[in-house]
């Protein structure tokens, strides 16, 4: 951790900026409202397609450019596209064909198109809530594999979901990034679509140097990040290997955690 001011907050979003059913806290609408007051900039970052964060930008007054994909898309505050990273279609054929190999269900994501086998699946619901997106069924993967921008893998068995994250980086990692972004779900992305590159990108984008940036989060796909911030803050629900790699931990995101981090120790920084 670094003394340079805090000019710009880059947050994860689920997990970190909203609550478990996926709603924002009054609270945490408040300390937005706080961080604008002193001018420091908010930016959200997510495993989410960019459009799943369309709801949460009025509310937050958020006019920063966003990344969704963990850095896949990243788009300015009118939709338009401003950076795009798909998986190598090599990659993304293996990475389908063994998480379905290992009986987990397997999502698509292409840009505004959600693809999956099992609309029955334990966590479709969730996601829908998430994204507030539909999904199409198809039968079979194989001609829908070019231009991904994420596979995604979930499983009700957490432990599963993270041996088979270890044995997809092993068979994968150089051309794929791979991480987990809740304890059920595996993300698949380019290389380059992690959350490291995409703060730094938002960063730049801003005109804002990285040592000048907190960045706040609660999962292993959060490390990168973290890792390039000036100021890392990990949520109080992130498991212990992830706040081990923080500056500074905060509240669960359901006990006001994200406005007591901007208070803590965002504004003082400023």
């Amino acid at each position: 951790m670094n003394g340079r001011p805090i000019r710009l907050v880059v947050s994860d979003v689920d997990g970190t900026l909203v609550r478990h059913d996926r709603t924002l806290a009054p609270s945490t609408v408040a300390a937005a409202r706080r961080l604008r007051a002193a001018g420091v900039k908010l930016a959200l970052v997510s495993s989410r397609p960019p459009r799943g964060l369309d709801v949460l930008l009025g509310p937050l007054a958020i006019d920063t450019p966003r990344a969704g994909f963990n850095g896949g898309v990243i788009e300015d505050a009118a939709g338009a596209v401003l950076e795009e990273h798909t998986i190598p279609d090599a990659a993304t054929r293996e990475a389908v064909a063994f998480l379905e190999q290992a009986g987990v269900d397997v999502w698509v994501f292409a840009r505004d198109q959600w693809l999956l086998k099992r609309p029955d699946g334990a966590y479709v619901p969730r996601e829908q809530l998430s994204i507030r997106m539909g999904f199409r069924v198809v039968d079979d993967f194989a001609p829908h594999l070019h231009g991904v921008h994420k596979v995604m893998g979930s499983a009700t068995d957490h432990d599963r979901i993270g041996e088979l994250e270890a044995a997809l980086h092993a068979r994968i990692g150089g051309d794929a990034a791979v991480h987990r972004s809740q304890d059920y779900y595996i993300d698949v992305t380019h290389p380059d679509a992690n959350k490291g590159s995409a703060a730094c990108s938002l960063a730049r984008l801003l005109g804002i140097a990285p040592a000048e940036m907190a960045c706040l989060g609660d999962m292993p796909n959060d490390l990168p990040m973290f890792a390039v911030a000036g100021l890392a803050i990990a949520m109080g629900n992130a498991p212990g290997a992830v706040r081990a790699r923080a500056h500074a931990v905060t509240d669960g995101n359901d006990e006001d955690g994200w406005a007591a981090a901007i208070d803590r120790f965002v504004l003082p920084r400023h």
